[in-house]
C-alpha cells in the first residue's frame, strides 16, 4: 500500500519526550513564581502599581534564569528523547528488517531477539514462529507441485504415445485403444479433482455446519461395501453419536478415503476393517483400522505425503492417484484436528482422526449424498 511520507515514530517519541519535559519544567517554574508571589515578594501600592521591592528585583533576575532553564530542558529533552527512542525502537528495527527479508523471498532468516520477555520480544517470537511455519508450508507446497506435475504429465504422455501408435498403425484395434485412453483420462480427471479438493480444504473456503461423524462412517461404509466384498474384506462399524462442526462434504470425503485405503491396502483375502467413532471430553474421534502387511513407524509417518501409496512410492498396482491420505491430512488440519497413524503389531495400520467437539445436543438431520 502506497502511503504519503510522514514523521518517523522515533521523531514522534522524541518530540513527545521533549514536550512533556518542557511542560513539566514550565509548570515547576510557574509553581515557584506563584510561591514567591504568595510570600509577598511582589508588593503593590494603593493604586495597584507594583513597587520595586527586593522581591521584585529577585523576580526580574529569576525570569531570564527560568528562560535559560526551559531552553536547557528543550535541548536535553530532544537529545535524550532521541537517544532513548532509538534504544527502545531498536527491536522494532530488527523486526522490520526481517520482514523485508521475508518479503524478498528469504524465509530462513530469524529475528531471535535477545533479552527478557516484553511486548517487542513477544512480537519477535511470534514472527519467528510464523516464518518457521510459512517456510515449512512453502517447502511442502513446492514438493507437492513438483509431484503433481510429475503425476499429471504421466497420463498425458501415455495418451500421446497411444495416439502416436494409432496414427502410425491404422490396423490397430480401435476398441482397445479407446479403452486404454478412457482409463488414462479417468486417472487424469481423478487426480485433478483430488488436487482441487486439497486446494479447497487447505484454503478453508467451505461452509461449516453440525456434522455427526458416525453418520459419515455409516455412509462411507455403505458406499464402499461392494468394493470390500470384491476384495474379500469384512467391514465392522461401531460407535455412538460423534458431533463436530465442519464441512459435511469434506468430512464425508475424509471418511471415505480412510475406509477406501483400509480396504485396498489389506490382506489378499479374509481381511478386516474396523471403523469406530467415539466422544472424548473436548473432541470426537474417528478410528479406521485394518489388517495387512506390517509397516514400520518411519514408513507410516510418510503415508500422508502426496503420492505415497502403501509400501511403494508413486508406483503401485492400485489405480489410485496417491492423494488419499494427503487429502485426509489436509481436511483434518482445515478442521483444526489431529491425524495419527500407528502401525499395528500384527500388521496393518490404525488411523485416528480427532476433531473438536461440536456440541452435546441431539444430532442434527444430515443431508445424504
Amino acid at each position: 500500500m502506497d502511503r504519503a511520507p510522514g514523521p518517523s515514530v522515533r521523531l514522534k517519541l522524541t518530540l513527545s519526550y521533549a514536550g512533556f519535559l518542557m511542560l513539566a519544567g514550565a509548570l515547576l517554574l510557574v509553581a515557584v513564581g506563584a510561591f514567591l508571589l504568595r510570600q509577598g515578594w511582589w508588593q503593590t501600592n494603593a493604586a495597584g502599581a507594583v513597587k520595586a521591592t527586593p522581591g521584585t528585583l529577585f523576580l526580574r533576575g529569576f525570569a531570564p534564569t527560568a528562560a535559560a532553564v526551559l531552553v536547557f530542558l528543550l535541548v536535553f529533552g530532544l537529545l535524550g528523547g532521541w537517544i532513548l527512542a532509538g534504544r527502545m525502537l531498536a527491536p522494532l528495527t530488527r523486526i522490520t528488517d526481517a520482514t523485508r527479508t521475508a518479503t524478498d523471498g528469504s524465509l530462513s532468516h530469524r529475528i531471535r531477539l535477545p533479552g527478557r520477555k516484553d511486548e517487542f520480544r513477544e512480537l519477535a517470537d511470534a514472527f519467528d514462529t510464523m516464518l518457521t511455519r510459512l517456510e515449512a508450508h512453502v517447502a511442502e507446497q513446492r514438493r507437492f507441485a513438483a509431484n503433481a506435475s510429475h503425476e499429471l504429465r504421466t497420463p498425458l504422455a501415455v495418451s500421446k504415445t497411444l495416439l502416436d501408435v494409432a496414427r502410425t498403425d491404422p490396423n490397430q484395434d480401435t476398441g482397445e485403444l479407446i479403452q486404454r485412453l478412457y482409463a488414462v483420462n479417468t486417472r487424469a480427471i481423478d487426480l485433478t479433482e483430488a488436487l482441487l479438493l486439497i486446494s479447497r480444504a487447505d484454503q478453508r473456503s467451505f461452509p461449516r455446519e453440525h456434522v455427526d461423524l458416525s453418520l459419515m462412517a455409516e455412509e462411507a461404509t455403505e458406499t464402499l461395501l461392494p468394493l470390500a466384498e470384491k476384495h474379500g474384506v469384512t467391514i465392522e462399524t461401531s460407535g455412538d453419536f460423534a458431533p463436530t462442526i465442519g464441512s459435511q462434504t469434506l468430512l464425508l470425503q475424509l471418511t471415505t478415503n480412510l475406509v477406501h485405503n483400509a480396504i485396498v491396502h489389506n490382506l489378499p483375502e479374509q481381511g478386516t476393517v474396523w471403523v469406530r467413532t467415539g466422544v472424548r471430553p473436548r473432541t470426537v474421534v474417528l478410528t479406521v483400522e485394518n489388517t495387512g502387511e506390517k509397516l514400520s513407524t518411519r514408513l507410516a509417518s510418510t503415508l500422508t505425503e502426496p503420492f505415497q501409496r502403501g509400501t511403494e512410492r508413486i508406483h503401485t498396482d492400485h489405480a489410485g492417484v496417491g492423494l488419499g491420505l494427503a487429502i485426509v491430512k489436509t481436511i483434518t488440519q482445515a478442521h483444526d484436528g489431529t491425524l495419527t497413524l500407528t502401525p499395528r503389531p500384527a500388521g496393518g495400520i490404525r488411523i485416528t482422526v480427532e476433531l473438536p467437539k461440536g456440541g452435546s445436543g441431539s444430532p442434527l438431520p444430515q443431508r445424504r449424498h
